[in-house]
C-alpha cells in the first residue's frame, strides 16, 4: 500500500503529459487551420416539394373545364354585388344572409382550388373543336396555337393561373370578414385576371370584344359610384 503512492503520482504525471500533447494536437487541427485537407461544411439539402397522394388524370379539356367549373364558380363572385336599373327603380344587390355569403364562399373555394387543374396537361378543346380560328375574320386561336404559346413560355401560363387563384383567396378573406364594400374591387380583380388570360391565349384578335369588356367594366364602376359604393365590378 505504501509503495503504491509513488506509482500513482508517476501515472498521473504521465497522464498530464499526454493531456498536454492532445491539447496541442487539437489546437493545430482547429477549424481555423489552413490544413490542405480541410473541407467546408456541405450546404443543407433543399426541401423537396410535397408529393401528391396519387395520380392526376384529366377528364375534360381546358375549354370544358372553364365552361363547366371555373366560369360558373366566378359567377357567384361577379353576381355578389350589382346594381340593376329598371322602370320600377334602382335596385342594389349585395349579400345579406349567411346563405348569401356561403354562395360566394363556394365560388371562391371552387375558383382557388379548381384553377390548379389547369396545371395538368390536357387537350385545350374537345376533339374536332378548333375554336373560331378559321377564315379571314378569325378572332380565336386554335388549340394547337394555344398549346404552342404555353410550351414557349410555361412560366407565363402558371403566372396567369396564380393570378386567378389569388383572387379566389382574396374573396375567401372578404367572406370571412363579411366586407360587402370590398366585393366590388374583388369583382374587378377577377374580371381582369380572367380577361388578361383570355386575351393572351383565347381571343387575342378580338378587339371589339376587348372594347366591350372595357365599356362594361366602366359601366359597372359608374353604377357603384351612383349606389354610394366604391370599386369596379363586372
Amino acid at each position: 500500500m505504501i509503495v503504491s503512492a509513488p506509482m500513482s503520482r508517476s501515472v498521473l504525471a504521465g497522464s498530464a503529459g499526454l493531456f498536454v500533447l492532445l491539447i496541442a494536437t487539437a489546437s493545430c487541427s482547429s477549424p481555423g487551420s489552413s490544413a490542405p485537407n480541410a473541407r467546408a461544411p456541405e450546404a443543407p439539402a433543399p426541401i423537396a416539394p410535397a408529393k401528391l397522394w396519387g395520380d392526376l388524370k384529366p377528364v375534360v379539356s381546358v375549354k370544358e373545364l372553364m365552361r363547366d367549373m371555373l366560369d360558373p364558380a366566378s359567377d357567384f363572385i361577379f353576381d355578389a354585388v350589382k346594381v340593376e336599373f329598371t322602370k320600377a327603380g334602382t335596385f342594389e344587390h349585395s349579400p345579406k344572409t349567411d346563405e348569401d355569403w356561403e354562395k360566394i364562399r363556394f365560388g371562391a373555394v371552387t375558383l382557388a382550388e379548381g384553377v390548379y387543374l389547369l396545371k395538368i396537361p390536357r387537350p385545350f378543346a374537345p376533339p374536332g373543336d378548333e375554336n373560331n380560328s378559321t377564315g379571314p375574320d378569325a378572332t380565336e386561336l386554335s388549340p394547337a396555337q394555344i398549346k404552342a404559346k404555353l410550351e414557349a413560355d410555361p412560366v407565363l401560363w402558371n403566372a396567369k393561373i396564380e393570378a386567378l387563384r389569388n383572387v379566389g383567396l382574396e374573396v375567401l378573406e372578404i367572406v370571412n370578414r363579411k366586407k360587402v364594400d370590398e366585393l366590388w374591387d374583388a369583382g374587378g380583380n377577377l374580371d381582369q385576371a380572367c380577361e388578361s388570360c383570355h386575351l393572351l391565349y383565347w381571343y387575342p384578335g378580338d378587339k371589339a370584344l376587348l372594347e366591350k369588356i372595357d365599356s362594361e367594366i366602366e359601366r359597372r364602376y359608374q353604377e357603384s359610384l351612383r349606389s354610394g359604393t366604391r370599386g369596379r365590378g363586372r
